[in-house]
């Protein structure tokens, strides 16, 4: 019996960062709880931040992106699931399916399929993923507050990310709650406080 894997998701200002931020706090001295994120703060997600800032070709963008994802699952996910911990991570391998979806789009046939297979036999499905579904409109207003944007953060981008995250709930009903995020803060912190409840 291994640790449970649960993953946060939502397009940029989708508010994420926020609630992440109150779950740190209310799980800050729960021992078997462990906070991560993709891209991570080794090398190789450095290299990936590196990327998002720049004009980087998308399929290299993307092998950063699942070079970056290995050596998490090897490094953090893995022994901590081994360890029978809970572990939480700030986006994970649907990320790359949306945004990656979306920018290799003219690249590559059907991407999001194409980006799908690629993680195909190696990869720790989480055992639950949070979306916090947002109207692009909304997240662009929220998003235009910060002082370093990425090339990600442009409403007719972020459509084509929703479109993608909600094809991904189609596919795998069950493993996904999906949130409505424009509810007030601390309804949606509840609503994911009570998700996360049920797989500890």
């Amino acid at each position: 019996m291994r640790g449970k894997l649960i993953t946060l998701e939502g397009i940029d200002g989708s508010g994420k960062s926020t609630i992440l931020k109150r779950l740190h706090r209310h799980f800050q001295d729960n021992p078997d709880v462990i906070f991560t994120r993709e891209p991570t703060s080794g090398w190789i997600g450095e290299a990936v931040y590196r990327a998002i800032k720049s004009e980087t070709d998308p399929l290299a963008e993307l092998f950063l992106f699942i070079a970056d994802h290995a050596h998490h699952l090897s490094t953090t996910i893995k022994p901590a699931l081994e360890d029978h911990k809970i572990v939480i991570s700030d986006r994970y391998s649907d990320s790359r399916y949306a945004y990656q979806g979306a920018t290799l789009k003219g690249t590559v046939d059907h991407p999001m399929e194409w980006v799908m297979g690629l993680h195909k036999g190696w990869t720790v499905v989480p055992d639950l993923t949070i979306l916090l579904d947002v109207n692009p409109a909304t997240a662009i207003t929220r998003v235009g507050n910060r002082d370093h944007q990425t090339k990600f953060e442009k409403i007719a981008f972020l459509e084509q990310v929703r479109s993608n995250y909600l094809k991904l709930v189609e596919k795998e009903p069950d493993r996904f709650l999906v949130v409505d995020a424009g509810l007030p803060l601390e309804e949606v912190e509840d609503i994911v406080l009570s998700a996360i409840a049920k797989q500890l």
